[in-house]
C-alpha cells in the first residue's frame, strides 16, 4: 500500500480533516512515511486565513514538489477557494477537496471496503458496499492479494440495506465496492446485475434520496453498458456518473497492466451513455509513468484524455508497490514521470475547466450533502458535479436540502450557484 506524508496548518477544523484523511487511508491499510522524500504521496491541507499565510502556503507547495519523488496533494481551505495560484506558481500537485484524497492515494488500485460490507451512515449520506473483492488481477495493485474474488450478496439484500439507510434518514446513497462494474459476476454466470441492482433501489424503495455508483472497471461496464446506460436515463435517483478508470490510453500498457479492456471497449462505454444521457459526467483515472510506458503510449493517454474530455479526471503517477509484479519492473526515471504527470495535469485542468465553464448559466438541482468555509455549503447537481453556495446558511439553507441553483461562476474543478425560484411551465 502507498506511504504518505501529510502536513496540516490552519484551525482545528482543519486537523479534523486530516485526521479523517488519515483515518480513511489506515483503513485502507496505508501507512505513514518517515518523510516526504520517502513518500509515494505528499499532501498538504492549507490555510487562507492571512495572505502572508497564502505565500507560505505557496512556499511550502513548492519545496514538497521538490522533496518528494511521488505525488503532491494540495487540499484544505486555499486549495479549494484559490487552487489556481499552485498552478500559476508551477506547482505540479493535484488541487482536491479533503474527501478526494484517500481515492487519490490509491493509485489506481481498488477502494478496500469494510470487510463485513456493513453500511454506514455519516450525517445523510450513507455508503452502501455492495459486494467485496473483485475480479481484476492487475499487476501493479496489491488490494486483489486483500480482498480475494468478488463476493456478491443477493440483490434483494442490497435493496434492503439501502432502504433501511434511506429511512435512517440518508439523502444520498454513496454505493462502493473494489468494482461495483462486476457485482453479481459470481452470481449471474460472469454477467454483472449492478443494472438490476439499481433499477430495484429506485422503484422499490420510497422517499427522496440520490444514489451514485461507485468506481466501476471499463470491462464489467462493457458487457451491460446500453442496459445500465437506459437504467440510469429511466431514474431521476441516480445521479448521472460512472466512474471508469481507463489507467492508459494504450493497449499495449493496458495489456502489462493487466487491466482487461482494451481502450475500444471504455470508448463503447463512453458512447452508451453519450447515446443515453443528454447531461452526465464521466470520471476517470490515468496512470502515468508505467514502467512501460514511452514517449508514443504517453501521448496516446493525452489523445485519449482530449477524445472523451472527461469531465472528473484522477491523474497517478505510477509507484510501485511491494509485492506485485510490476515491483519487478524496470521503472521510469522519477523526472520523466514528473514530466509525463505535469503535461497530462495542465490538460486535465484546462479539460475540467471547459466542462464548469459551460455550466456557468445552467439551472440545476443540487442536493447539500457537506459544510464548506464560512457560510457556504456544498452539494451535487444531477451529474454529480460539485456545487458551492457561498451563502448556504444565512438564507436558512441546511444540509440534506435539495434547492434549485443557478449556477453563476466556477473554480475550474467545482462550481458556485446561487438559488433560484422553480420555474412554473406554462399551460
Amino acid at each position: 500500500m502507498a506511504r504518505y506524508h501529510i502536513e496540516t496548518y490552519g484551525c482545528t477544523s482543519n486537523r479534523g480533516e486530516t485526521q479523517q484523511i488519515e483515518q480513511a487511508l489506515r483503513e485502507g491499510g496505508h501507512h505513514p512515511a518517515d518523510g516526504p522524500e520517502s513518500a509515494d504521496v505528499a499532501i498538504l491541507n492549507t490555510c487562507t486565513v492571512l495572505e502572508k499565510t497564502e505565500r507560505n502556503m505557496l512556499a511550502r507547495a513548492k519545496e514538497l514538489d521538490a522533496e518528494t519523488p511521488a505525488d503532491l496533494v494540495v487540499t484544505g481551505c486555499m486549495a479549494l477557494a484559490q487552487g489556481e495560484q499552485f498552478r500559476d506558481a508551477d506547482v505540479d500537485a493535484e488541487v482536491l477537496h479533503w474527501d478526494d484524497v484517500p481515492q487519490h492515494v490509491l493509485n489506481g488500485e481498488c477502494p478496500t471496503v469494510t470487510p463485513d460490507t456493513e453500511t454506514v451512515l455519516n450525517g445523510v449520506v450513507g455508503i452502501l458496499p455492495i459486494a467485496r473483492g473483485c475480479m481484476s488481477d492487475c499487476s501493479y495493485c496489491i488490494t486483489k492479494q486483500a480482498t480475494g474474488q468478488i463476493e456478491s450478496p443477493p440483490v434483494s439484500e442490497n435493496v434492503e440495506k439501502a432502504r433501511a439507510l434511506v429511512h435512517a434518514g440518508a439523502k444520498e446513497i454513496r454505493i462502493t465496492g473494489q468494482d461495483t462494474g462486476v457485482y453479481g459476476w459470481d452470481r449471474n454466470q460472469g454477467t454483472s446485475l449492478l443494472p438490476e441492482l439499481l433499477d430495484r433501489i429506485c422503484t422499490e424503495i420510497d422517499g427522496e434520496f440520490r444514489v451514485r455508483v461507485g468506481m466501476a472497471n471499463p470491462k464489467g461496464l462493457h458487457g451491460v453498458r446500453e442496459e445500465l446506460a437506459r437504467v440510469f436515463a429511466e431514474h431521476d435517483e441516480l445521479y448521472n456518473f460512472i466512474h471508469a478508470p481507463v489507467q492508459s490510453g494504450s493497449d499495449d500498457v493496458l495489456a502489462d497492466m493487466r487491466r482487461q479492456h482494451a481502450v475500444e471497449e471504455y470508448l463503447e462505454v463512453v458512447e452508451a451513455f453519450d447515446d443515453a444521457l443528454e447531461y452526465w459526467t464521466l470520471s476517470t483515472d490515468f496512470i502515468v509513468g508505467f514502467p512501460t510506458e514511452d514517449p508514443e503510449d504517453h501521448e496516446q493517454s493525452m489523445d485519449l484524455l482530449r477524445e472523451t474530455r472527461p469531465e472528473k479526471i484522477n491523474v497517478t503517477r505510477f509507484s510501485k508497490r511491494p509485492g506485485t509484479d510490476a515491483a519487478d519492473m524496470k521503472g521510469l526515471g522519477g523526472q520523466t514521470k514528473k514530466d509525463r504527470s505535469k503535461a497530462m495535469t495542465e490538460l486535465k485542468m484546462e479539460v475540467t475547466g471547459g466542462a464548469y465553464e459551460n455550466m456557468v448559466g445552467r439551472e440545476s438541482e443540487v442536493l447539500l450533502v457537506e459544510d464548506g468555509t464560512d457560510e457556504s455549503l456544498v452539494g451535487y447537481d444531477e451529474a454529480y458535479r460539485q456545487v458551492v453556495i457561498a451563502d448556504a446558511e444565512e438564507r436558512g439553507l441546511e444540509i440534506g436540502d435539495t434547492v434549485d441553483v443557478e449556477i453563476t461562476s466556477h473554480n475550474t474543478v467545482y462550481a458556485f450557484g446561487v438559488p433560484v425560484e422553480r420555474r412554473q411551465l406554462a399551460d
